[in-house]
């Protein structure tokens, strides 16, 4: 019987595992009814729910994502409750389609219940990824059709 990991360990494992570009395998560390927020989301949906949902979401990521996530300056930090992990990084980014490379900050807290994540609230700079792929006009149309949609 293989051993459940801590909400450490999860933390860790699915930090390595995008930085291998592992995505495929990234939706079975998270149990079938979890919940991601993903808070500063400017336009899709900043909430997810269902391990299959988010399997979906990931091989969306694998089979289309012009970024190389490597995870870098991590600390992860226990909370004083038992399930709750609060993850900072940045991930080095290089982005295949214009060249670019830059560092993006992140900050992710997980609650992970035998050895699965329950729930997720990750804050991401998302706008450095749409500024390293020069997609702002898109962005802001976008924006500009959620609020008059």
């Amino acid at each position: 019987m293989p051993k459940t990991l801590s909400p450490r360990e999860v933390s860790q494992e699915l930090l390595e595992r995008i930085g291998a570009g592992r995505y495929p395998e990234l939706a079975e560390l998270y149990a079938d009814d979890a919940v991601v927020e993903t808070v500063f989301e400017p336009v899709g949906p900043r909430r997810v729910e269902g391990r299959a949902v988010i399997e979906e979401r990931f091989a969306q990521v694998a089979a289309g994502s012009p970024v190389e996530l490597t995870p870098e300056n991590v600390v992860i930090r226990q909370t004083d409750d038992p399930e709750v992990v609060v993850a900072e990084w940045d991930y080095r980014v290089h982005h295949r389609v214009t060249g670019r490379t830059f560092t993006s900050a992140n900050i992710q807290v997980l609650r992970v219940r035998d050895g699965l994540i329950v729930a997720s609230r990750d804050f991401h700079d998302h706008l450095a990824l749409v500024m390293a792929g020069d997609h702002l006009p898109q962005l802001v149309q976008a924006l500009e059709t959620k609020q008059h949609g």
